[in-house]
C-alpha cells in the first residue's frame, strides 16, 4: 500500500481567501439579465464528453496495473499534479486514477453520469444530479484530485450525521491516494478542531464551518488585511501566541453537498456569535411586560398578520394601546421604535412560532427545530429577544442574554472562497440565483438509467381530518394488495405525531422520524425497504437517506412515497419525492392534501372553495386544486429570495462600514 507522506505544516497565519468587491448596480442588472439567457460554456454538460471518452480510454490500462504497479502510479500523478496543477490532462489521468482506486478499494467504479458530475463540479459549477445517482462517491472526484495537487479542500454538508457517514464511507480512497482526512462536528475542541483543519480534505457542516471562520475572524481582529499577517510572520512566534488558535488555513476550495440547502435555505438569516453577559433583571423584565402587552392585543383591531409574508403590522389603535400600557413602564419603554419592535417579538413568539413545528421543549428547555431538515438544533438560538420571549410562552426559565461578537451571511461567507462549487438534486427552481448570487452555473447531469418513477392522481381533502382518513386507508389499501413499503412525508413534528397517534388507533404498525427520534435515525432509514413497513418522517431533505429495498420489494414495485403537505419551498418536496425510484428502481408517489395547508392564503383559499362546488370530474377538479396550493407556494419561494436578496445588500453594506472603519 501506499504510505501517506508526512504533510508539512503551514503557519496558522497564511489564510487565503478571495477579495469579494460589493456588486455595483450594472453587475447585479448583467448578472439578472444573463440568468434567464446566455450561460457560460462550462455550464453545458457535453463540454466535458471529450474528457470523459479520454477518461474512459484509460480504464482497461489501469485495470491491469498490480497493486505495486498503482501505487506508483499514484506517485507519479501526484508529483506531476503538485509541479503542472490542473491541466487536462492531468485531470484526465487523476479522474482515471481516483475512479480505479474506488473501485479497488469501495468496489464501486464511478459511472458516466458520475464522472460527468464529477467534472462540472471541477471546472466550478453546480452538478444537477438526481436524487439517488450518487453524489457521495461523485464528490470524491474532484475533491482528491485538488487535494492531490495540494490545495486545502473543504466538502461541505448540512449535518453532523452526513459529515461522519460520507468521510468514513470515502476515507479508504482517500487513504490509499495518499491523503489525509479530517472531520469537524460538534463538540470538539479548538485543539481538535485545528488539527482537523490541517488535513488534505476536510468533511464539514456549513454551520461548523462558517462559525469557525468567524471564530478566527474575533481572534484576528485589526489583522485581517494580508499584508499584516504577512509581517507578523517575520517576528518571533511569541509575538503572535494569541494566534496560536486560529483553525483554518484558508478558503482554497469547496464542494459543497446539498447546495441548494446551503447556499438558499440556510441563507435566509445571518450567522452570529453571540457571548454570554451577565444576567439582566431589567431586560428580563422588559420581556415579561411585553409578552404582558401583546396578550392585551386584538387582531385585526390592533395588529394584523400579513399572510403569507407572516408579517406583524400594527393599526393605529394597537400603537394607541402600547403606548397606553406602557406609559407606567420604565424609561426604556418611552421610545415609540423601541417599544412596537419589543411588542411586535412578543406577538411573533405568541402567533407565529408553534411548538412541536419551530421548537419544541425538552427537560424545561426551548430547542429550535430546523425546518428544511427536521432536525433538533441545540446550539442555535433566537436573537433579539425572541428567544427568551418563547420561553416566557412555554413557562421556561429565561436563559440569559447574547451579545453579538460577529456576524455574517452564508452569501458572503461563499463567496471567500478562491474555488467554490456544489452539486443537488433540486437547483432547477434556484438556477438563477445561483449565477446572480454567486456566479455558479447549473449543470444538469444526465442519470444512469432512466427513471422509473410512477405519480399517481393527487387526492386534495376538505380538512386535515379527511386527510389523515385517506392516508391510513391508503396505507390499508397497499398492506392487502402488495407488500410494497411506505414513507410517508408529513410538514412538521406535529403533523408526524398526529398522524402516528391516528395509525395507532387503527391498529397500523409504522415507524417515526422526526425531532424526537434524530438519534435514531440509521435504524429508522435501514427499516424504511422492508416489505410492509410504515414510516413517517417530518423531512428528508438534507439526510441523505438512501434506503434500501427488499428483493420482494423491487419485485412488488418498490416503495411508495405520500407528501401530506407541501413546504415553503417546492425543492424540499422533490427531496421527498426523490426517496423513490433511485438508480433506475421502480416507485411511485402520491400527494394526499386538504384545504387547511398552512400556506394556502385566504385569497386562494376563496378560489379553492369556489372550484370545490363546481361540477367537476374528481380527478381534474383535484389537479385545479393541487395548483392552486402551488402557486401559493411559488409565491413564497419569491419572498424568501427577496428576503435573501436584502440580507446580502445588508450584508455586504456592513462589510463595507466595517472595511471604512478599519482604514
Amino acid at each position: 500500500m501506499y504510505k501517506r507522506p508526512q504533510r508539512r505544516p503551514s503557519s496558522v497565519l497564511e489564510r487565503p481567501q478571495r477579495v469579494v468587491d460589493t456588486q455595483k448596480r450594472m453587475e447585479r442588472w448583467w448578472r439578472t439579465l444573463t440568468a434567464y439567457g446566455t450561460r457560460p460554456l462550462r455550464a453545458t454538460v457535453w463540454m466535458y464528453k471529450p474528457l470523459l471518452w479520454a477518461i474512459k480510454k484509460r480504464d482497461l490500462p489501469y485495470r491491469q496495473l498490480s497493486e505495486q504497479q498503482l501505487d506508483s502510479k499514484i506517485a507519479d500523478v501526484k508529483q506531476s499534479l503538485l509541479r503542472h496543477g490542473l491541466s487536462n490532462s492531468l485531470t484526465i489521468e487523476a479522474f482515471a486514477l481516483i475512479r480505479e482506486v474506488a473501485g479497488r478499494e469501495l468496489g464501486m467504479w464511478h459511472f458516466d453520469s458520475q464522472l460527468m458530475g464529477g467534472l462540472a463540479i471541477l471546472h466550478g459549477n453546480i452538478g444537477q444530479m438526481q436524487t439517488g445517482e450518487g453524489k457521495t462517491l461523485t464528490a470524491t472526484l474532484p475533491v482528491a484530485a485538488a487535494a492531490l495537487t495540494h490545495i486545502p479542500t473543504h466538502v461541505v454538508t448540512v449535518n453532523d450525521y452526513l459529515t461522519q457517514r460520507d468521510a468514513e464511507l470515502m476515507m479508504p480512497v482517500y487513504h490509499r491516494l495518499g491523503l489525509s482526512v479530517g472531520v469537524v462536528i460538534q463538540g470538539l475542541s479548538v485543539a481538535e478542531r485545528k488539527q482537523q483543519y490541517a488535513q488534505d480534505i476536510v468533511y464539514c457542516t456549513n454551520n461548523e464551518l462558517a462559525f469557525d471562520y468567524l471564530k478566527d475572524g474575533i481572534l484576528l481582529n485589526q489583522l485581517s488585511d494580508p499584508l499584516h499577517r504577512h509581517a507578523l510572520r517575520t517576528l518571533p512566534s511569541s509575538a503572535h501566541d494569541s494566534l496560536q488558535n486560529l483553525m483554518l488555513r484558508g478558503l482554497h476550495f469547496a464542494v459543497v453537498d446539498e447546495a441548494d440547502g446551503v447556499f438558499m435555505d440556510e441563507a435566509s438569516t445571518p450567522l452570529v456569535i453571540s457571548g454570554d453577559s451577565s444576567p439582566n433583571p431589567e431586560q428580563q423584565a422588559m420581556y415579561a411586560q411585553a409578552f404582558a402587552i401583546a396578550q392585551t392585543l386584538l387582531q385585526p383591531q390592533d395588529f394584523v398578520i400579513q399572510s403569507p409574508s407572516k408579517q406583524i403590522e400594527f393599526t393605529p389603535m394597537g400603537e394607541e394601546r402600547i403606548e397606553q400600557a406602557s406609559k407606567t413602564l420604565s424609561a426604556l419603554w418611552h421610545a415609540r421604535t423601541r417599544r412596537l419592535e419589543l411588542v411586535k417579538q412578543a406577538l411573533s413568539a405568541q402567533h407565529l412560532f408553534i411548538r412541536d413545528k419551530h421548537y419544541l421543549v425538552d427537560e424545561g428547555k426551548v430547542i429550535i427545530i430546523d425546518e428544511h431538515t427536521g432536525r433538533r438544533m441545540p446550539d442555535r438560538t433566537w436573537q433579539q429577544g425572541l428567544h427568551q420571549l418563547i420561553e416566557i410562552k412555554e413557562g421556561c426559565e429565561l436563559s440569559d442574554p447574547r451579545v453579538t461578537l460577529a456576524s455574517i451571511s452564508f452569501q458572503h461567507f461563499f463567496r471567500l472562497y478562491h474555488h467554490l462549487s456544489g452539486m443537488t438534486g433540486t437547483a432547477q427552481e434556484v438556477k438563477s440565483e445561483f449565477w446572480r448570487v454567486y456566479e455558479l452555473p447549473v449543470v444538469d447531469v444526465p442519470t444512469h438509467k432512466p427513471s422509473q418513477r410512477t405519480q399517481y392522481e393527487p387526492s386534495v381533502l376538505m380538512n386535515e381530518t379527511q386527510k389523515w382518513d385517506a392516508i391510513a386507508t391508503r396505507i390499508e389499501t397497499f398492506a392487502q394488495h402488495s407488500e410494497r413499503p411506505i414513507l410517508v412525508g408529513t410538514q412538521s413534528l406535529k403533523d408526524s405525531e398526529a398522524l402516528s397517534e391516528h395509525l395507532t388507533q387503527l391498529g397500523i404498525e409504522h415507524q417515526v422520524l422526526n425531532a424526537r427520534q434524530d438519534q435514531g435515525e440509521a435504524t429508522v432509514i435501514e427499516q424504511a425497504g422492508l416489505p410492509c413497513k410504515v414510516t413517517i418522517a417530518t423531512s428528508m431533505a438534507g439526510r441523505g437517506t438512501d434506503i434500501k429495498l427488499d428483493s420482494a420489494v423491487e419485485a412488488a414495485g418498490g416503495l411508495h412515497v405520500i407528501v401530506t403537505g407541501l413546504h415553503d419551498s417546492s425543492r424540499v418536496d422533490r427531496q421527498l419525492e426523490g426517496r423513490c425510484a433511485r438508480q433506475g428502481d421502480r416507485g411511485s408517489v402520491e400527494f394526499i392534501l386538504c384545504l387547511e395547508e398552512p400556506i394556502i392564503t385566504p385569497p386562494w383559499a376563496r378560489v379553492m372553495r369556489f372550484i370545490v362546488k363546481i361540477p367537476l370530474p374528481k380527478y381534474l377538479k383535484n389537479k385545479l386544486l393541487l395548483s392552486c396550493i402551488r402557486c401559493c407556494q411559488k409565491r413564497l419561494e419569491q419572498q424568501q429570495q427577496q428576503g435573501r436578496k436584502q440580507l446580502l445588500k445588508h450584508d455586504e453594506q456592513q462589510q463595507d462600514v466595517m472595511s471604512f472603519s478599519q482604514n
